[in-house]
């Protein structure tokens, strides 16, 4: 096992300073890609880059590198990273933390005189959320040629602006082709997100797999009408309609032995009124199954629900496909080495799925990739309440750096 270890107060420090870049006028951290608070925070992390002896780099669709290359190798570089974007009224951790980690690992080595074979990259990805702009993982997904840059820097956002335009006015649209960098590995170091870590006892996750996702934005069109004056029985009914699509979602997920999930996160109704029948409803569906095939067949299954309630309820349903993401495998070996890494620091680790999309699916289109996991207190994120003890996080850094100096071909 290394004797290096990372510099947990700093690594905690400056998650805190970056938590503290994006707040509004209520105190919510709201840092969503390519606004002005993604600006500060970027500059932040920049700047941090740079005096941790990092060469700074920017591609066309705004994710940002850091590059330290101690023997002007031309080695494949290891990359290390996540993104910095926020949901609305954000926790410090999601995604920071794994960008801060893998600066830390670069800098502890720096400051040990540890040259490794390979470079390596800390990289903090453009969009990962899709709060602002869609799809999320946009950065990555662009990076590892799953979209084109120029239909991605062309998208719409949420409150009409165009995402090329933005990261040009706040300073971050870079000179590099997405992909300039080809990684021979890569790896992400993330808060679970979740309650198993902690609920188990066990203070290390080597992510083996990621589920499938699935989001769709379903319309139902009826007919407004009366609510007093008109029978239950003759009425065409969106909002009812749209109601039985969640009860029927959650009966079959219920009923199955399966880890599928089912979520309607969104749902608007029209006109609005308190004393008139919808007469449209528009809601989004988010499945997610580790399988594909489970996967598949649940789409199948709404989709024929949704033939027959049309039907039944006399209304007419359409279907737009907002996302869809096939399950990953990780690497095998980097998996181990997760293993082997926490096992040599006396920490108990378990395999796990993670059942968020991260930056790492997307990597491992191009390079093998995997994903450590530390505990979340109460399983709370997208939440300023998400929390993970000082500890944790240290351990985490730690059986990173551990990994990463393996990958990088460092000595020790």
């Amino acid at each position: 096992m290394s004797h290096l270890r990372i510099d947990g107060e700093r690594l905690l420090g400056r998650l805190r300073a970056l938590g503290g870049i994006g707040r509004d006028g209520d105190g919510r951290l709201v840092r969503l890609a390519a606004s002005d608070a993604d600006r500060a925070g970027r500059d932040a992390v920049a700047g941090w880059m740079r005096e941790a002896g990092l060469e700074v780099m920017l591609d066309r669709i705004g994710n940002l590198f850091g590059v330290w290359d101690p023997g002007a190798s031309d080695a494949a570089p290891l990359m290390l990273g996540s993104h910095i974007d926020t949901v609305i009224d954000a926790g410090i951790y999601d995604g920071c933390y794994g960008v801060l980690g893998g600066l830390e690992v670069v800098q502890t080595l720096r400051e040990a005189g540890v040259a490794p074979a390979r470079p390596i990259v800390v990289g903090a990805f453009t969009n990962e959320e899709g709060v602002r702009y869609a799809p999320d993982m946009m950065g990555s997904l662009v990076f590892a040629g799953g979209l084109g840059v120029e239909a991605a820097l062309a998208t719409v956002g949420t409150d009409g602006t165009v995402l090329g335009e933005e990261l040009a006015r706040i300073g971050h649209a870079g000179p590099h082709e997405p992909g300039f960098l080809r990684p021979h590995a890569y790896l992400e170091l993330h808060v679970e997100q979740g309650p198993v870590l902690e609920r188990e006892g066990v203070p290390i996750g080597a992510v083996e797999n990621l589920q499938g996702i699935s989001w769709q934005r379903v319309t139902i069109e009826g007919e407004a009408n009366h609510a007093g004056t008109t029978p239950m029985s003759m009425r065409r009914d969106a909002g009812q309609a749209a109601a039985r699509v969640v009860t029927f979602l959650r009966d079959r997920v219920s009923r199955s032995n399966a880890p599928t999930v089912a979520t309607v996160g969104c749902m608007v109704f029209e006109p609005n009124a308190i004393n008139v029948i919808p007469s449209r409803a528009v809601f989004t569906v988010d499945l997610r199954d580790p399988d594909e095939a489970r996967l598949l067949a649940e789409e199948v299954a709404l989709a024929r629900y949704l033939e027959e309630l049309a039907a039944a309820e006399g209304v007419a349903i359409t279907v737009e496909r907002l996302a869809r993401f096939q399950p990953v495998t990780f690497d095998p070996s980097i998996v181990r080495a997760i293993e082997a890494a926490a096992a040599a620091h006396g920490l108990r680790c378990r395999r796990m799925t993670s059942g968020a999309g991260h930056d790492a699916q997307m990597m491992a289109r191009v390079c093998p990739a995997a994903m450590i996991f530390v505990p979340s207190a109460g399983g709370i994120s997208h939440n300023p309440r998400e929390h993970t003890g000082l500890a944790d996080l240290v351990a985490g850094a730690n059986v990173l750096l551990d990994v990463a100096r393996e990958l990088a071909g460092a000595p020790g």
